[in-house]
């Protein structure tokens, strides 16, 4: 299993990488796109739009089901990733390299894991 340890992640399998200290990109976690298997659709928030902890933003369909997005902090969507619509399967070949949205003002990210903590956590599942 993939865990970039320069990410942090949450328990709902979203990596996030800190442009700086308030704004971030976020995508789904390998274990993620594992999971849900062959990606067909994506669906995406509009710039600025704003994400709340814990809520959905996003959605993905694969050839299972589709799949809600949780968002692991609040704050603006600056950025998405428009490549996504058109290719979403992108996602299941280069997880740390699909992210859906770039989020700015970010707070509400006390409960972001480091890989190492991840990685435990994915033991536990």
């Amino acid at each position: 299993m993939n865990i970039p340890k320069e990410l942090k992640y949450a328990k709902s399998h979203e990596w996030l990488f800190f442009e700086d200290e308030t704004t971030a990109r976020i995508g789904l976690t390998d274990y993620a796109q594992k999971e849900l298997g062959d990606l067909v659709f994506v669906n995406l928030p509009e710039e600025g739009d704003e994400v709340t902890a814990g809520e959905s933003f996003a959605d993905v369909e694969s050839v299972k089901a589709v799949s809600d997005v949780y968002s692991p902090v609040s704050g603006t969507v600056a950025a998405i990733h428009e490549e996504l619509l058109d290719s979403p399967e992108s996602i299941n070949e280069q997880p740390y390299d699909a992210w859906l949205v770039r989020v700015e003002n970010i707070t509400d990210q006390e409960d972001l894991m480091d890989a190492a903590e991840y990685e435990a956590y994915l033991e536990e599942l």
